[in-house]
């Protein structure tokens, strides 16, 4: 216990899912919390995505840990907005830490509107610069900034059994390389500074993004609408442990791991929580 013991983390997307997880494990082990989301809808991404309640459940999932928690509804694809938002949670106690870049979109849709392929690169991507970007005045030496990639950041380019995810997923796969790129070389220029700067590659995640009919139908494009049971027959077949996916509290004892100063000398890592899903399409490199 007391890991993270008087640090304050700022968490994009934490609403729910990873992001809920990270911030109520963090506040466990002793962390206040700064937690960022944009509450809405957004139009090409096809199941909905949290709400200001969801937040505020968060909180209070933060609060049951004894520890503080910092609320704000902001966009990460505006760089204003969530600067300004930043700025009130380190006002508010005083420092910052660690940051954990998780907020994301997957708005898979076969035949989809080429605006997804947007979206997802400015969720999923710019969303990380800002992020960054807005916080790095406020970092420290000692400071950890930790990014969500994804399995599909190793996959994009390969053939992943014939799942058509249309220009979303494009971009999604797109986006969760350059973030994987972005962090190698971020961590190399913080480095002197004694700032460090990982990404988490995570397989499919137990959350609402995975439990939902556009995913479904990337996993069964041979059924018109799947349900969760048809599509998680399927599931396992990124992965090379037979599991259909991971829990968010997988990612977040990484997280934890990576926040706390255990990891002091863990920097430009590419940290794969995915259940083998990488092994079964590269071959031993060596590297």
């Amino acid at each position: 216990m007391g890991r993270v013991e008087g640090k304050v983390v700022l968490i994009s997307g934490a609403a729910r899912g990873q992001g809920r997880s990270h911030a109520r494990v963090l506040a466990a082990e002793g962390a206040d919390i700064i937690a960022v989301d944009v509450c809405a809808d957004i139009e090409t991404n096809e199941y909905p995505l949290a709400r200001p309640e969801d937040l505020d459940e968060t909180a209070r999932l933060v609060e049951k840990e004894g520890r503080k928690a910092y609320t704000a509804i902001a966009d990460v694809r505006d760089r204003v907005a969530l600067a300004a938002a930043i700025d009130a949670g380190v006002a508010e106690f005083g420092r910052l830490d660690a940051v954990v870049a998780n907020a994301g979109i997957a708005p898979l849709t076969a035949g989809g509107p080429l605006q997804a392929f947007v979206d997802a690169v400015d969720v999923d991507l710019v969303g990380v610069f800002n992020l960054v970007g807005a916080s790095l005045k406020h970092l420290n030496a000692g400071a950890s900034i930790v990014a969500t990639g994804s399995l599909a950041a190793y996959l994009a380019s390969q053939n992943t059994g014939g799942m058509d995810a249309g220009p979303g997923g494009a971009g999604y796969g797109f986006a969760k390389q350059v973030v994987a790129h972005y962090v190698n070389d971020l961590a190399l220029q913080l480095a002197p500074s004694h700032i460090r700067v990982n990404c988490i590659h995570p397989t499919n995640v137990n959350t609402d993004m995975l439990h939902s009919p556009p995913m479904y139908r990337a996993f069964r494009p041979d059924l018109q609408n799947p349900s969760r049971e048809e599509a998680e027959a399927s599931f396992p077949f990124l992965n090379a442990m037979p599991i259909p996916y991971v829990e968010p509290e997988d990612i977040s004892e990484l997280v934890l791991f990576l926040v706390s100063d255990a990891s002091r000398y863990v920097t430009g890592q590419q940290i794969r929580v995915d259940a083998g899903g990488a092994l079964k399409v590269f071959p031993w490199s060596g590297r």
